[in-house]
């Protein structure tokens, strides 16, 4: 299947392939094998988040992923020495640096990038000397794209959980104002030079809206994606959504 004919790209998170594997144990079924699938089913890359408790992608994926993927591998990770140094080692296409906590289901907000801006600076500074893209997983917040544009960071992922969680639960005037904030923060971090992504909990009833950004050039879309694959296979529902896209786009 062909790639997207517009500038703004998809990746597909095949983290939870990996849950439903290591909820039974053993091989199956398999992330890489699901990557794949989504690469030819057409994603322009896949995301990857290596959890320090290995809670769903394990480092044998990520050797895997390295190996088998012709399109970029997004590589998620906390701002820790260990995944820096599995980094350095593979020196994947991107890096996405996202706050990370045991106890949480999934990733609950953006990166606190403001308050630790020294740490960051110099924790992204070797990626980026590797190669590597180095992407920053933060909320909607003109501080938080000020500082993320002052360590070096070349991209920012504004994370769009909120606004989903409204237009779950209903609260539309909530989803709305989270809508506009984030449409305002998409063109003010382009204007700083910065590329802008967005993801978290975008689904086919949520992700027009933020598809129609302008300025957004990359859409990460996983946990749906990977439940709508029981229904109607992994490449039928990457196509719906890349209509999806498009429609919106144009």
């Amino acid at each position: 299947m062909s790639k997207s004919s517009s500038n703004l790209r998809l990746g597909v998170n095949i983290d939870h392939v990996a849950t439903v594997r290591n909820a039974r144990g053993g091989d199956t079924p398999d992330p890489v094998r699901a990557a794949l699938l989504a690469e030819q089913g057409g994603a322009d890359g896949i995301t990857a988040h290596l959890r320090e408790d290995r809670r769903h992608i394990s480092d044998k994926d990520i050797d895997a992923l390295m190996d088998a993927l012709s399109v970029p591998l997004n590589f998620e990770m906390a701002a820790t020495d260990e995944m820096q140094r599995i980094a350095l080692r593979h020196k994947p296409h991107a890096v996405c640096i996202v706050p990370e906590k045991r106890e949480e289901r999934t990733t609950e907000g953006g990166l606190e990038v403001a308050r630790e801006e020294n740490q960051l600076a110099h924790f992204i500074a070797p990626l980026r000397e590797a190669g590597c893209r180095v992407s920053i997983f933060i909320a909607a917040d003109p501080r938080q794209i000020d500082a993320a544009h002052r360590i070096g960071a070349q991209v920012i992922e504004l994370h769009t959980g909120a606004y989903c969680d409204a237009h779950a639960e209903g609260d539309f005037a909530t989803r709305d104002a989270e809508l506009a904030k984030m449409r305002e923060m998409a063109t003010y971090a382009h204007d700083l030079g910065l590329e802008v992504h967005a993801g978290h909990g975008l689904t086919y009833d949520t992700v027009q809206p933020v598809a129609a950004f302008p300025e957004v050039r990359e859409l990460n879309i996983g946990h749906f994606l990977i439940g709508e694959a029981i229904f109607r296979g992994l490449p039928a529902a990457i196509a719906e959504m890349r209509r999806l896209m498009e429609e919106a786009r144009a």
